[in-house]
């Protein structure tokens, strides 16, 4: 165990200190596409009962329209949060009729790409800027990449635990400035941390070893035939976080520097603002209609894919990186886990509790900064085991040498245990983060056990992937359907929906000036007071 490890666990060990570790916030957004009976694509818009896409808390669509997203509200505890996930898909099917929710990362069968609907927010300005940029995704990715699900995991750790750590460790500025530029620099060295280890989430919890051929649209690729609608990878763990996913060529040499929030802010915007000739020979409009927010590396800075993103609050008309610099970052955002077929909702309790353990030894342990050789090899450690991590023998590179995926798996799992101790000492129920790394050794010691050999056997079985994902979606249907909401939980839910909708439409009637002069001071970041 590291010495800064060491000594902030006896810190936070303190009882006068201890209840902070129960202060810290997570929350979840769960992406899912509604399909019909069949399995097909659903071709209906975004339910009107739902509420509003643009304005909605909790429920929104994210590219396509089809594809839902549902976000819970942050909780001190994952068990809540996932009660509030719950909470949501019920509400959700009591307003679907026939269709379903489906259950897996990659898409079922799809549609050719002119019949894919690109999400719809209405027309203001707002919601006309939200629908643009899905156009210039799907002209930069194609539309297939818009109905790719995952789950992310928003995490927090309370700003007085940072104040305690900031003080211990010799820093006796007492200035908010020097909090928050603490703050952010140790959520910049989570980040590293993840960067460092996140294979593990992907060899422990990766899903989707396999997909329908419909979804790679003639692409090449190296994947092998399953049968004659199903491509898979024998020892794949997550084929959505591989090269086949969300990546493209004007992406591919964007690599933000981790090693502080000022070049992490100024790596994006200088994507957001470089030109790209592809993109330049496509325009932003075509027949007069818009078509992409601009002809950049990225129309805006969203549109970086990354696996985790330090991310702040917004304020409206503030852009994410205007947020970043001008109040600092206030909590993490990881992106790299596949949906969970298995799981009603997505994701199960054991990932979250995993999950905690696992972030909060990435932001108390020592995190070195990184350069741009060990960037390579951290992101070729991720892509070796989303591609091949349950391959007999598999090795990764560290400090230089070979070592074994499993060896050093076990070794995490070690490092982090006296994290996941500390924070059963503060728990309700005792013992629940030790007892989530015993389930993860079990699979690091048998590949058999982990999600995606599971989705595999199953596929093999059933000798579909969209067959196992229709019959998966259609169990998780059934079990929503079978125990709806309390009538007071389904109230409360339809009159959020119904105060989104007359949001949306004030929104709308409100809105002044053209659309152009909108995407122009938007571009120029003039919407709000650019203070970074």
């Amino acid at each position: 165990m590291s010495n800064q490890l060491t000594r902030r666990l006896a810190l936070l060990d303190d009882d006068a200190h201890r209840g902070l570790l129960g202060q810290g916030l997570r929350g979840i957004e769960r992406e899912t596409l509604r399909i019909d009976s069949q399995g097909q694509l659903a071709r209906t818009p975004h339910p009107v009962q739902l509420g509003s896409a643009l304005t909605h808390p909790q429920i929104t669509t994210d590219y396509a329209e089809a594809l839902l997203e549902f976000i819970t509200p942050a909780e001190h505890d994952i068990g809540l949060t996932l009660h509030r996930l719950d909470a949501i898909h019920r509400f959700a099917y009591s307003k679907l009729g026939d269709e379903m929710l489906w259950s897996e990362s990659m898409p079922g069968e799809l549609p050719p790409e002119e019949e894919i609907e690109i999400a719809w927010y209405g027309k203001s300005n707002i919601g006309m800027l939200k629908h643009i940029y899905r156009r210039g995704l799907a002209l930069r990715y194609g539309k297939a990449m818009q109905c790719i699900a995952g789950i992310h995991y928003n995490y927090s750790l309370p700003e007085q635990l940072w104040e305690l750590i900031l003080a211990s460790e010799g820093v006796q500025e007492e200035r908010r400035s020097a909090l928050r530029d603490f703050q952010s620099e140790s959520y910049i060295a989570t980040i590293r941390n993840f960067r460092r280890y996140s294979w593990l989430l992907m060899y422990l919890f990766g899903a989707s070893p396999a997909l329908t051929k419909s979804f790679l649209r003639g692409r090449a690729h190296q994947l092998e035939e399953l049968s004659n609608d199903t491509l898979y990878l024998p020892y794949a763990t997550s084929l959505r976080m591989s090269d086949l996913g969300y990546q493209n060529d004007a992406q591919s040499g964007l690599r933000p520097h981790e090693n502080s929030l000022e070049s992490y802010v100024t790596s994006l915007m200088d994507a957001v603002h470089r030109p790209y000739a592809p993109y330049e020979a496509i325009g932003t409009k075509k027949d007069g209609e818009w078509i992409q927010l601009s002809t950049n590396v990225l129309q805006i800075e969203n549109e970086y894919y990354s696996t985790i993103r330090p991310k702040r609050v917004i304020r409206t008309g503030e852009r994410p990186v205007q947020a970043l610099c001008n109040r600092g970052v206030q909590y993490i955002e990881v992106r790299c886990l596949d949906v969970d077929p298995f799981e009603p909702v997505g994701v199960g309790i054991e990932t979250g509790r995993f999950l905690d353990a696992f972030l909060l030894f990435c932001a108390l342990d020592e995190s070195p900064l990184i350069s741009a050789a060990e960037g390579e090899i951290h992101a070729r450690n991720f892509a070796r085991t989303v591609k091949e991590g349950r391959k007999p023998g598999l090795t990764l590179t560290r400090d230089g040498e070979e070592v074994s995926l499993q060896a050093w798996a076990d070794e995490l799992i070690e490092r982090i245990r006296p994290v996941a101790q500390l924070l059963d000492s503060e728990h309700n129920e005792p013992g629940v983060h030790e007892a989530s790394l015993a389930l993860q050794k079990a699979k690091i010691a048998d590949p058999a056990k982990t999600p995606s050999a599971r989705v595999l056997e199953e596929v093999r079985s059933l000798g579909s992937a969209a067959a196992f994902g229709l019959r998966q979606s259609q169990l998780h249907a059934a079990y929503f359907r079978e125990s709806p909401l309390m009538p007071a939980e389904e109230a409360a839910f339809a009159e959020q929906a119904a105060a989104s909708l007359a949001e949306q439409a004030i929104i709308e009637q409100t809105d002044t000036g053209s659309f152009d002069d909108f995407v122009a001071a938007y571009n120029s970041s003039t919407l709000c007071g650019n203070h970074s």
